[in-house]
């Protein structure tokens, strides 16, 4: 479990750095791989059975295979496949995101500092939510935020499994379907700002207040 923590602290400090939104996207699928790993190891440590390994599963179809895909499916119809940014601005995310965690360590200390096993993934998950958070204020891109939306889904669903030591299953299946109704009512909004602005940078969107 120690791995899968330090490979998500690394992954999601690499998402702060994209500017492609291509690559932004497959690091993403291997967020949510990692997150599909801590699900089944989690799952089969409490013994098993449907409720241990059918998560991980609905994990690596949805958030590892379907949402990327229908990611990249938008942006290859872009013109620009870069997320319009000053090299600054990547800075600070990366600077906002190592604060993020010291910040998740910090409360995680104060709060429960009885749990000492859990208490790296619980500040990675905080971690990933903070980090998410930034990705979209940050960023000028829907792709990229949409990106930021699912790495926070990813943080809460994270911190649902360690604090509850696995979600009930009808919990897990209707946070699944909420997610992936959300992702795909994001892309056709996506797609309609692309064929209308011929850009996803929701900056144009300005161009509507009346």
């Amino acid at each position: 479990m120690e791995y899968l923590v330090v490979s998500l602290m690394f992954i999601v400090f690499l998402q702060t750095r994209f500017m492609e939104l291509r690559r932004a996207t497959l690091c993403l699928a291997v967020q949510s791989a990692l997150i599909a790993a801590a699900c089944l190891v989690i799952g089969l440590s409490h013994g098993g059975g449907l409720h241990g390994w059918l998560p991980g599963l609905l994990t690596i179809g949805v958030k590892v295979l379907f949402i990327p895909a229908a990611i990249l499916r938008t942006v290859k119809g872009l013109r620009d496949e870069r997320e319009i940014v000053s090299d600054i601005n990547v800075n600070y995310s990366t600077a906002v995101a190592a604060c993020s965690l010291a910040l998740g360590y910090m409360v995680i200390d104060g709060l429960l500092p009885q749990a000492e096993e859990a208490r790296d993934i619980l500040a990675t998950s905080m971690f990933m939510i903070m980090t998410g958070l930034t990705l979209i204020v940050m960023r000028s891109r829907a792709i990229m935020q949409m990106i930021g939306l699912i790495t926070m889904e990813n943080g809460i669903y994270l911190l649902g499994l360690i604090m509850t030591e696995g979600l009930p299953l009808i919990i897990e299946l209707g946070i699944f379907l909420d997610v992936l109704i959300a992702v795909v009512i994001l892309v056709i909004l996506t797609s309609r700002l692309r064929l209308s602005f011929r850009t996803t940078d929701t900056n144009v969107l300005d161009k509507l207040k009346g």
